[in-house]
C-alpha cells in the first residue's frame, strides 16, 4: 500500500469518531462526505491538506478552543523512542492542523506541539511559528533540548533542521546561531540513537550551506575529551563531506 493510502475514508471515520466522542457537536457526516467527494486521486500532501482544512472547517472557530477538543484525543505517550511513523500515523493531519493555524496562539500551539510530539512528532508544526517569531519559540526550543522526554529532544533538534524533509528550507538555525549551538550541543552527549541521528542530520544539513558554521560546533565538540555519542554524531553530520 502507498504512504498515502493509509489516509482514506477509513481513516476519515477513525479521527471522525475520535473527535466526535470528545465533541458531540462534530458533524461527523458532513465531514465523511467532504472528504469521500474529494480524497480520490489526491497526492500525499493534498491529502494532509484536505483533512486538516475539514477539520478546521467543522471545529469551533477559536483555535484554542479547537487545539483544547484535539488535545483530548491524543492518547497515551509512546513509551519508547520508536512508534512514532508507526502507532502515530493517524495523528499527521492534525500537526498539519497546528502547521496551518499555529501563529494565531504561538503560546497555545508551543504546549500543543509538545504533547502531540510525544505520540507523534511535531517537526513540522513548528516550522512556521519559528518562522513567525523566532526569538520566543527558540527559547522554548531550547527548554525541550532539556526535556526527560526523549521525543521532545529529538524535536528540539529536527525542527531547527535547515533542509528537513518534505519541508520548506528554513534558516532560523544560521540567522539565530548562538541559541541554534546551545540547543545542539545540549545534546551532544544523549544517549538515544534517536536523538543522535537528528543532531546529526542537523550538522549535515548545516554543512551542505554553511560548512564553516558546520565544522564551528565540530571544533568546539572535540576539544578535550569528547564523548562516544557526540563522536558518532560527528560523522553521522559529517556524511555528505566524507562523500564528496
Amino acid at each position: 500500500m502507498k504512504f498515502k493510502n493509509y489516509y482514506n475514508l477509513e481513516y476519515a471515520r477513525l479521527i471522525s469518531d475520535k473527535i466526535k466522542t470528545v465533541y458531540p457537536a462534530f458533524a461527523d457526516e458532513a465531514f465523511l462526505a467532504g472528504i469521500g467527494q474529494t480524497l480520490k486521486d489526491q497526492e500525499f500532501s493534498e491529502r494532509m491538506n484536505l483533512f486538516a482544512h475539514a477539520i478546521d472547517t467543522l471545529l469551533p472557530s477559536d483555535y484554542r478552543e479547537s487545539l483544547n477538543i484535539l488535545r483530548k484525543i491524543l492518547g497515551d505517550e509512546l513509551k519508547t523512542d520508536s512508534g512514532m511513523f508507526t502507532d502515530g500515523w493517524w495523528l499527521w493531519p492534525i500537526g498539519r492542523y497546528v502547521e496551518r493555524r499555529g501563529i494565531e496562539s504561538v503560546e497555545d500551539s508551543l504546549e500543543f506541539i509538545e504533547e502531540l510530539t510525544k505520540r507523534f512528532t511535531g517537526e513540522f508544526a513548528v516550522r512556521p511559528l519559528l518562522q513567525y517569531a523566532p526569538e520566543t519559540v527558540l527559547k522554548v526550543v531550547e527548554k525541550w533540548s532539556k526535556s526527560d522526554n526523549v521525543h521532545v529532544r529529538r524535536l528540539s533538534s529536527e525542527g531547527l533542521r535547515i533542509r528537513l524533509p518534505w519541508a520548506k528550507k528554513l534558516d532560523v538555525a544560521v540567522r539565530h546561531f548562538d541559541i541554534y549551538v546551545r540547543i545542539l550541543t545540549n545534546l551532544k552527549d544523549d544517549d538515544s540513537r534517536f536523538v543522535q541521528k537528528s543532531v546529526g542530520n542537523n550538522l549535515n544539513d548545516l554543512y551542505k550551506d554553511y560548512p564553516q558554521k558546520a565544522r564551528q560546533i565540530i571544533d568546539g565538540w572535540t576539544t578535550g575529551n569528547p564523548s562516544k555519542a557526540a563522536l558518532w554524531i560527528i560523522g553521522h553530520g559529517l556524511r555528505s563531506a566524507k562523500k564528496k
